[in-house]
C-alpha cells in the first residue's frame, strides 16, 4: 500500500514537468534515411552507416527500371508517388516472420512505415499505384487484397489508366489503353 501512494507520488511530480514535444521521427529507434528511390517498391535505405537496397513486402508496382523491360504504364507515377509519400522521412522497416529476410536479387525484404504508422506499402495498393503481391507468404496479404480490390473497383490510378495483364507466372504488368 504505501508503495503504492509512494508510486502516485512520483508519477504525480513527473507529470509536472515541461518536457519538450520531440519530433518521433528524431527519436523512434529503427528509423533508417533513403539515400535513393529506385522504383515505386525499390528503396535504397542508410542502416547505421551500410547501405542496403529494400524489396517492399507485398506490392508489385509498375517497372520503370527492368533490364530488356520498356518501361509500364503507370510505372513513372507510382515511383513518383512513393517519393513524394516517403519524401525527407526516415523509415522504419520490418521483417515478415512468413517470409525470406532476402530476395534472389539479395535485397531485403521489409515493410517500410513513416514515422506516423502509414505502411507505405497498403498507401501504394490503396490508392492504385500498385497490386498486391501474393506469389509469396506474407502476414498482410489479406489487407493488401482488399486494398487492392477497393481501388480496382474505384478505378484509382492504374486501374482507370493502364490495361492489366497478368503472365502465366501470375505476375501482372500494365500496357497503355487503347
Amino acid at each position: 500500500m504505501i508503495l503504492v501512494v509512494v508510486a502516485s507520488l512520483a508519477l504525480a511530480k513527473l507529470s509536472d514537468i515541461n518536457l519538450p514535444k520531440l519530433n518521433i521521427g528524431q527519436t523512434q529507434p529503427g528509423l533508417y534515411s533513403v539515400t535513393e528511390f529506385i522504383d515505386g517498391d525499390t528503396i535504397e535505405v542508410n542502416m547505421n552507416g551500410s547501405t542496403e537496397i529494400i524489396r517492399m513486402i507485398g506490392v508489385d508496382t509498375p517497372e520503370t527500371h527492368r533490364p530488356n523491360t520498356p518501361v509500364q504504364c503507370y510505372g513513372p507515377q507510382a515511383s513518383d508517388y512513393t517519393k513524394k509519400l516517403i519524401g525527407k522521412n526516415k523509415v522504419r522497416l520490418q521483417a515478415d516472420p512468413l517470409n525470406t529476410n532476402r530476395d534472389r536479387y539479395d535485397r531485403l525484404l521489409r515493410y517500410v512505415y513513416l514515422p506516423d504508422g502509414t505502411l507505405v506499402e497498403d498507401k501504394l495498393i490503396s490508392q492504385g499505384y500498385g497490386f498486391a503481391y501474393t506469389n509469396f507468404p506474407f502476414l498482410k496479404s489479406g489487407n493488401f487484397i482488399d486494398s487492392e480490390s477497393a481501388a480496382k473497383n474505384a478505378r484509382k490510378g492504374l486501374w482507370s489508366a493502364c490495361e492489366v495483364t497478368t503472365q502465366p507466372n501470375g505476375i501482372r504488368q500494365t500496357n497503355n489503353a487503347n
